[in-house]
């Protein structure tokens, strides 16, 4: 059988998230073992009697073979912490989904993506300021990620689609649902440009308790969460609280002070997110104003030998080019061109004085072990 099928049985246990999939895999070393191992040993491997009683019911009554080919049917795609391709940025958050279920593509320039959150109340001020930035960022190459909910997160989907940019739905319920359903439509056209994404095992339905966790994945796939208006209760809060736990930017979106729908984020600009004052704020800010360049130059300028022993030379620390001329034993001329072309790229950026940094986590195809 599939090993990923092993992941998804163990996906249909409440219960069993990263914490406990992790003490399975350093248990048993593979989760097919740990899926048909008895009771004794699953108590070893450090879950309690509840758990483990939870995963011999789900294993009597699911046939794994079955649920897998009914997910391959569906055109479902399924990524596991073991996937080269499972994405880096929410590889990098703290107890990061094990698994995650998809419908559309997740490309590399999608490392380079914006949360737009707020209110489904929203009002003409709201409206208009979530059009004009998902255009603006769609526009520019950077992928705008929502919850697919009704108000501020459709029209941050929409307005990135009609843009021509991309867009990613996280979900908070089975990847075969759409909620709400009168968003089916947006839905497939998601899929079209982006897809959609959630960590919700097939089938689950949208429960009320599922969505605020699901907003650990919305802001942790984006390199900063903008919230839009948001009351004091809203759940585009509750996004903006796990993106500071993150270490991601933050910003809000300043409203008027009698208006409920701008408690939220002008609370949030008070305890020190960045105020939204133009569209073009987030660019400058998060140093993405060369996306659309990079992404071109990714598509069309092949890498070479060189680009990649370049790039597992330099790390987070500044590396001059006189050092790297020495440790690559490579003349100054051609070291300089293969880094203005790699600067291009988004492989690199210059820190100043000649000296460059990698940027890891926005071309992650070019790995260490390449």
């Amino acid at each position: 059988m599939e090993a990923k099928a092993f992941w998804v049985g163990f996906n249909l246990v409440k219960g069993i998230g990263a914490v406990r999939l992790r003490a399975l895999l350093d248990h048993f070393g593979d989760l097919s073992l740990a899926w048909d191992a008895p009771a004794d040993a699953l108590l070893a491997a450090g879950l309690n009697a509840r758990l483990v009683e939870k995963v011999l019911q789900v294993r009597k009554q699911t046939d794994l073979e079955k649920t897998w080919s009914h997910i391959q049917d569906q055109g479902i795609k399924v990524l596991t912490w073991q996937d080269g391709d499972y994405p880096e940025r929410l590889r990098e958050i703290d107890q990061s989904p094990p698994v995650l279920y998809l419908r559309g593509t997740f490309q590399p320039e999608d490392a380079s993506a914006v949360a737009i959150v707020g209110t489904r109340r929203v009002t003409a001020y709201g409206r208009q300021v979530a059009d004009e930035l998902a255009a603006y960022l769609g526009r520019n190459g950077v992928t705008v990620i929502s919850g697919l909910a009704r108000g501020t997160d459709a029209i941050a989907h929409q307005s990135a689609i009609k843009a021509g940019g991309r867009t990613i739905a996280v979900l908070g319920c089975g990847i075969d649902r759409v909620y709400p359903p009168e968003n089916r439509q947006l839905a497939e056209q998601v899929i079209a440009h982006g897809c959609l994404l959630t960590d919700y095992s097939v089938g689950t339905p949208p429960e009320g308790v599922n969505f605020p966790p699901r907003n650990r994945i919305i802001s942790g796939l984006a390199l900063a969460t903008i919230v839009i208006e948001a009351g004091e209760e809203s759940g585009a809060l509750i996004t903006a609280t796990f993106a500071a736990e993150q270490g991601r930017e933050i910003f809000a979106v300043p409203g008027g002070i009698y208006a409920p729908q701008s408690k939220g984020t002008n609370r949030l600009i008070q305890q020190g997110a960045r105020p939204l004052l133009a569209v073009q704020d987030v660019l400058e800010a998060l140093n993405l104003t060369m996306v659309n360049q990079q992404n071109a130059a990714r598509r069309v300028l092949p890498s070479d030998a060189l680009e990649a022993s370049i790039f597992q030379a330099l790390g987070c620390e500044p590396v001059h080019v006189d050092e790297m001329c020495v440790q690559l034993n490579q003349p100054i001329e051609k070291l300089s061109a293969a880094l203005a072309m790699m600067e291009l790229k988004g492989m690199v950026r210059q820190v100043g004085g000649m000296n460059f940094v990698a940027i890891h986590e926005a071309f992650p195809e070019y790995g260490v072990d390449q």
